[in-house]
């Protein structure tokens, strides 16, 4: 055997053995488990599944040294269709005699996938995905428990999640469409989609951490999907009867210095550009958060009780957020044609007034260039010291005894943190 061939199929079927072995003993150990009542494959038998698949045929290199001409895939070895052809009669079989579990043959084609991806040389992909169908399988108990706990209206929020990405987004025009800078319904959308996603992930969150968690928790995970909702819940249940009054000004602590961490990251994925300027200008705002955290989770906690946040996959929402980032991007837009950098501070502060996630999206469409990005970063600091300053002033409006003093000073940090960042960088 060729050395330079070996030294490439060694190390793919060894990836590919090990993830049928993987998947091999949590079938094992499952069907223990139930009994020692087996299907159709075990440890050796997926372990073999694995070497099979992860075995390329012999490599022919005639015309790799052509120039530029990438080398040909590897031939597939016959027993991969033998192999699938095997595993299907084996649910046949099983599903002729009443049994409709298809677990373990779904298990084996997939162990076959992984197999293939890692002989072909995609090692990372074909491991990941033999990592992946190990964990769904030794994790079902979980699984099936998310699944009880699911209520009619997630169930439909992720379907209409579902139809909204995999269906419309294809089908939406790139644009752009209209005066400049444009309507642009494809990439629109797929920001929406993004943001309402991080939105519904706090949201099953919020109500499946249950009201023993504490405030603090619940006003973090609301964080995900409105701190500005956060802020005016919490405040208006301080001043009910015996409210909790330090946690609640925890919670909302907690969620509105998630806002910070929120427009840095989002901001980085959308331009890695605008997120290396505005990680600095946010960093003092983010440790003053963590800080304030600490600082006043040394209190009491209580249990929540108060209404979580709305679900956020609504179609209404969908359409009402797509709309507030066309808004804001024109008004950014006209608001530099017109004043220049001056302008588009204005309006980013007036825009962190009503959502930060509208003003993310219309910074990544200024920040183009190096000086654009630095301004783009700085707006975006300057938002979210406008909506950190509404916060507070909710806070103490509308808060009641212990939690409108601790709201007030936790909140004050941030916006003066938000501050320092923007005169210091």
């Amino acid at each position: 055997m060729d050395p330079d061939l070996a030294y490439e199929t060694l190390p793919r079927l060894l990836v590919a053995a090990l993830g049928g072995l993987a998947v091999g003993v949590e079938r094992e150990w499952s069907a223990r488990a139930a009994g020692g009542i087996r299907r159709f494959a075990g440890v050796r038998t997926f372990l073999l599944i694995g070497l099979v698949a992860g075995n390329p045929a012999p490599v022919s290199r005639a015309g790799a040294g052509i120039a530029g001409a990438p080398p040909p895939p590897p031939a597939r070895p016959p027993p991969l269709g033998a192999i699938a052809l095997l595993v299907v009669a084996s649910f046949t079989v099983h599903a002729l005699a009443g049994d409709l579990d298809a677990t373990t043959e779904v298990a084996a084609l997939a162990v076959l996938g992984a197999g293939w991806l890692s002989g072909s040389g995609r090692i990372a992909l074909g491991s990941a995905l033999a990592a992946l169908v190990a964990l769904v399988l030794a994790e079902k108990t979980k699984i099936h428990g998310v699944v009880e706990k699911l209520r009619s209206e997630e169930v439909g929020a992720g379907a209409h999640f579902a139809v909204l990405a995999l269906v419309v987004l294809p089908i939406l025009p790139a644009g752009p469409f209209g005066p400049s800078p444009g309507i642009r319904p494809q990439e629109l959308w797929a920001l929406v989609l993004i943001v309402s996603g991080i939105g519904f992930v706090g949201y099953i969150a919020v109500r499946w951490a249950g009201p023993t968690k504490g405030w603090g928790l619940a006003g973090l995970l609301g964080g995900l999907v409105s701190s500005t909702g956060v802020t005016l819940s919490f405040s208006r249940e301080s001043r009910s009867p015996g409210a909790a009054q330090g946690p609640l000004a925890v919670g909302v602590v907690a969620a509105c210095a998630l806002v910070p961490f929120r427009v840095a990251i989002l901001a980085s994925l959308l331009s890695p550009a605008i997120g290396r300027e505005v990680l600095p200008l946010l960093a003092l705002p983010m440790a003053a958060g963590l800080a304030a955290i600490v600082l006043l989770r040394r209190r009491p906690t209580e249990p929540a009780t108060a209404t979580g946040p709305r679900n956020p996959l609504r179609l209404g929402s969908a359409l009402q957020l797509t709309a507030a980032f066309q808004v804001v991007l024109y008004a950014v837009d006209a608001a530099r044609a017109a004043f220049g950098s001056r302008g588009v501070l204005l309006s980013s502060a007036l825009a962190g007034l009503a959502t930060v996630d509208a003003l993310i999206y219309s910074m990544y469409k200024l920040g183009q260039g190096p000086a654009e990005a630095f301004l783009a970063a700085r707006a975006l600091a300057v938002g979210v010291l406008a909506n950190t300053l509404l916060k507070l002033a909710l806070a103490v409006t509308l808060g009641a005894g212990g939690y409108r003093r601790l709201a007030r000073a936790g909140l004050a940090a941030l916006a003066v943190a938000c501050l320092a960042g923007l005169v210091l960088f």
